[in-house]
């Protein structure tokens, strides 16, 4: 966090990136640095142009891993299709025609005590807990990553003496460990203290194709894309040398936890989307 960052003598500086002329003001007295690490989306071009200046040793920036086209089988991979309209790819050219030694992480479904989307894990303990119904799409088989903070970040610091390897290149920035749908429901099931195989009864399978063309609630959707969607982190381990030390299935330990010491495991939760799906299939 910020505050983890503070207390390790960095200085942190706020400022609304949206207004004009707050970039040129948040930098005065700052730099040049040796390494860039850009994890935002407003302003990122005038962040490329302004540390172009001091060519930094590396410059990483946090794009996204959701720009891939699906593929019928496998891990997605950096060297695969993706939408060519997509911001994120965009923002990886400019870094490269801006001159800088860039580098581009594609993240995929992250969590951690300190991210800002807990809702992946989220979405299937509100429902374990609860004992509400569990909607997979397809057979549960289609499978993903699910990457703690941490080892997103350590992936990024990993530039760091691997300058050369890293310059140009992209990297998938996620677990090494692809994890089906199901597999996620039985992981948390456990970490909740239930019993796994009680927990699938209240499975429900559905059809996504079914589903196309209905005018289905946003709220409490499910939280992944309904196909296998999970990329590739060998890139990553092989050219800069990453090791991830995480692993879900310890980590569900101290997620529940925090979990129920939140008390998100009480009161109601958002099943419009739900509720929308099972009526469909009656």
């Amino acid at each position: 966090s910020y505050a983890d960052l503070e207390a390790a003598g960095v200085e942190v500086k706020w400022v609304a990136l949206a207004e004009e002329g707050a970039l040129a003001s948040a930098m005065e007295g700052v730099g040049p640095c040796d390494y860039v690490f850009d994890n935002q989306n407003v302003c990122t071009k005038d962040v490329q142009k302004a540390v172009a200046a001091w060519s930094p040793k590396a410059y990483a920036y946090v794009s996204s891993g959701g720009m891939y086209k699906p593929v019928k089988a496998g891990p997605l991979l950096e060297t695969g299709d993706v939408k060519e309209d997509n911001e994120q790819l965009s923002l990886e050219k400019s870094a490269a025609d801006a001159g800088l030694a860039w580098s581009a992480f594609r993240p995929q479904y992250i969590y951690g005590p300190k991210t800002n989307k807990p809702e992946y894990l989220d979405w299937f303990l509100d429902r374990i807990t609860r004992g509400a119904p569990i909607l997979v799409p397809g057979d549960g088989s289609g499978f993903t990553t699910l990457t703690n903070a941490e080892d997103a970040a350590s992936m990024l610091a990993s530039v760091v003496g691997k300058e050369a390897e890293a310059k140009g290149q992209v990297f998938n920035c996620a677990s090494d460990v692809l994890v089906s749908h199901i597999e996620v429901v039985d992981l948390c099931a456990k970490a909740a203290g239930k019993d796994a195989a009680e927990v699938r009864k209240t499975v429900v399978y559905y059809d996504p194709a079914a589903l196309k063309g209905k005018e289905l609630p946003k709220g409490g959707k499910f939280p992944f894309r309904e196909t296998s969607f999970g990329v590739s982190a060998d890139k990553a381990k092989s050219v800069l040398g990453w090791t991830p030390t995480h692993k879900l299935e310890e980590d569900m330990v101290w997620y529940v936890a925090e979990y129920k010491r939140l008390g998100k495991d009480q009161g109601d939760i958002e099943r419009s989307w739900d509720e929308a799906v099972l009526a469909t299939m009656k």
